[in-house]
Formats: C-alpha cells, structure tokens, sequence
C-alpha cells in the first residue's frame, strides 16, 4: 500500500502521512529515516546475509547486525517525537528486523538515550525460530544494549505468566520455546524489571494489550511522581541555601 502510495505522491515521507490519512490511522506515523538502506545481518559462520525477510531463514545465529550503506540519518519528525515523548516503548516484535533497525541509526539512538522519559521494552514471549533460539529476556535487552546505547532502555516487561502445555507443544514443531524471564541478570545492568502476566493463550500465545498497557502507564505515573519529588526537594534546598 505505500509503495503504491510511493508511486502517486513521488515521496516516501508523503506516501506515509498519505497512507496513514487512508487508513485512518490513530496517532502518527513517522519514518525513522528516508536513506534507502538495506539491513544486513553477519552470522557466527562467517556468513552475511541481506535484507529483512530473508535474515530469519538463515539458521546460523547472528553475531552483528547492520545498515547498509552506513551513516543515515534521523528524520526531523522521529527526533522531535524522542525528545517530545512522556514515554518511548519498544516491541514486542522481532528483536533483529523489527527493533534493532531503528535503533541503528546513530543519532536516533543518541536522542533515545538522552531522554529522560521512561523507555519501555516489552520484551517477547516467545523465541523466534533462527533469530533468537535460545534467547532469555536478558539476551533480548544486552542485544539492544550492545547494537545501540545502554540508556536507550530504563525499564522492561518481562512475562512470568503460565504458557498451556498444548499451545508450547504446538509452538515445538516449529522450533519456539518461552523467553526465559532472567530478570536479575537484567537488573544487574541496571534496568528496572515488571514481571507479571502479560499474555492471552487460547490457540497462539499473544501479548495482553489490556495489561500491558496497564503496565506501560503504571510506569509513566510512577515517574512522574518521582520526577515531581525531586523537584520538590531541589526548591526545598533552593530554599534554604536562600
């Protein structure tokens, strides 16, 4: 749809504002960069791979992750967003071509990390076959942290809840196991962890928008609270330096 949207505006930055307008999008849409870049994944057998929908069906893991070609740059509309958000959240969705292209982008990720809003990761639930076999949650956040900046994330959503042993059966075949919830291994880098249950299993497993999003404000209040305190205890000292 957007690239026939591409085709009658001329613009790639139209052809998304156009889009969304069609489709009657709630919120904004806004691209992270409009270089054309491919995204390219090096694998531990030496291997490389490009382009998004071919990088998960190569079965060697993937040891670095990049643009191609390298140094583009932010747009305008995703910096001002960053640096105008009460909160940034990130995923669920595919660690490799879903979250980490965006925050490869340099300044992009530089403005994430000098956000002092809360930055939200819902970690996934579930393992994606040949991206992250194997993945714990703290493999998920270290991957983001090590592509990136450490201070693009301060707080992340971790599942605890019990998964149906028939829908894990159903999820075997095809080589997907439950995100290990290794929380303290998280905290020890320094981020604060909500556990909870997070996720409706009735034949595929899913994240709970109703709960999620109870988490995601009960996070945003909580550092308003926070931030006003500390406000309120700076004039206080103000006050009696005066």
């Amino acid at each position: 749809f957007i690239l026939a949207m591409l085709k009658v505006t001329g613009d790639f930055e139209k052809a998304i504002k156009e889009s969304s307008k069609i489709l009657a999008i709630r919120g904004r849409v806004v691209p992270s960069t409009l270089k054309r870049i491919v995204l390219v994944a090096q694998h531990q057998d030496g291997t490389q791979t490009e382009g998004e929908s071919n990088i998960s069906k190569v079965r060697s893991r993937i040891e670095r992750l990049y643009l191609k070609p390298e140094g583009c740059v932010a747009t305008e509309d995703a910096l001002e967003a960053i640096q105008n958000a009460d909160a940034v959240v990130m995923g669920p969705g595919s660690l490799y071509s879903s979250i980490l292209p965006n925050l490869l982008i340099e300044d992009l990720s530089d403005a994430l990390a000098r956000s002092r809003a809360p930055k939200i990761y819902i970690c996934n639930v579930m393992t994606q076959t040949h991206e992250t076999d194997g993945f714990g949650a703290f493999d998920h956040v270290n991957t983001i942290a090590e592509h990136s900046h450490p201070d693009v994330l301060s707080h992340v959503i971790v599942n605890n809840g019990h998964i149906p042993p028939n829908i894990l059966a159903k999820y075997s075949k095809g080589g997907s196991i439950p995100v290990k919830a290794d929380t303290e291994k998280i905290r020890a880098l320094g981020y604060q962890v909500i556990e909870d249950n997070i996720i409706n299993a009735a034949d595929i497993v899913r994240h709970n928008p109703r709960r999620v999003s109870k988490l995601i404000l009960e996070i945003i209040n909580a550092e308003k609270k926070k931030n006003a305190g500390g406000k309120k205890k700076r004039k206080e000292r103000l006050l009696e330096a005066v």
